[in-house]
């Protein structure tokens, strides 16, 4: 397969410019090592780990694999500046964030050689961390799964690129070359996708699930803020549409204790 050079590519050491997002209990070891060997970028998801398991899972990537890959990082993690001296320590190429990290980590990765992209979801967002020296960005329009914003990606993938000068790595609602080229046409350096690596046959989430979604039509998905409080694409499923039409104190209480549950389990 041949080689699409992009800032993307340059600035990763990957042969395409096709980012594996760092999806939480999805994106391990083996899809990761799977997307590096494939010449894409493939990023570890550590919010969903302790330390000690992150640490495990970067070793066990390594053996999977010798090309760049990276690891998502919670910016407000209570241990981020441990899992950041991490990535550093073991040569990690990529650390992406889902939310943006204090000017002085970013430094810090950058001078230790670790190219730094966050995610961010508006123009004066991207303008503010790449001042503080960001080598790009991820921005995700609406169309994306899981957490999410209001705008569409055909808007706001523009308005990023207009604001800043470095790559713009576009995702939300790609998972084909179409969807490519098409970002590359708005002068995007590439695509992020997360559903679309959840479906291959390195992800480790089951078949069943994985038929659930290869079922489902472009209306079968719902944004809701009763999951955990925050705008969140899923699937439509019963407890889904059971949450939906609750009153907003169960919708409430539901996402108060799931949030309480994730914080226990990561920190």
């Amino acid at each position: 397969m041949s080689t699409l050079r992009t800032a993307l590519t340059e600035l990763a050491g990957v042969q395409h410019p096709v980012v594996q997002t760092g999806m939480g209990w999805v994106a391990g070891p083996r899809l990761v090592a799977g997307t590096a060997n494939a010449g894409g970028l493939g990023i570890l998801a550590s919010a969903t780990m302790t330390y000690t398991e992150l640490e495990s899972a970067i070793a066990k990537t390594k053996t999977l694999t010798d090309k760049p890959f990276g690891v998502n990082i919670r910016a407000d993690a209570s241990d981020a500046p441990h899992r950041i001296d991490l990535l550093i320590r073991e040569n990690v190429r990529v650390a992406s964030f889902a939310l943006a990290p204090k000017q002085e980590l970013i430094a810090k990765l950058k001078a230790a050689g670790v190219v730094v992209i966050p995610s961010i979801g508006a123009a004066k967002h991207a303008k503010k961390v790449a001042s503080w020296g960001a080598d790009a960005v991820i921005v995700q329009g609406g169309e994306g799964g899981g957490h999410t914003g209001p705008v569409a990606t055909t808007l706001l993938l523009p308005s990023v690129l207009d604001a800043v000068d470095i790559p713009v790595i576009a995702a939300g609602g790609f998972y084909d070359g179409r969807g490519l080229a098409a970002a590359l046409a708005y002068g995007a350096a590439g695509v992020a996708m997360g559903t679309r690596f959840l479906l291959t046959q390195e992800s480790t989430v089951p078949d069943s699930v994985k038929h659930e979604y290869l079922a489902r039509g472009l209306q079968d998905t719902t944004v809701t803020r009763k999951v955990d409080g925050m705008p969140h694409r899923v699937l439509n499923t019963d407890l889904v549409n059971s949450l939906e039409h609750s009153g907003n104190m169960r919708g409430l209480v539901a996402a108060a204790r799931n949030a309480s549950k994730f914080k226990a389990m990561t920190g």
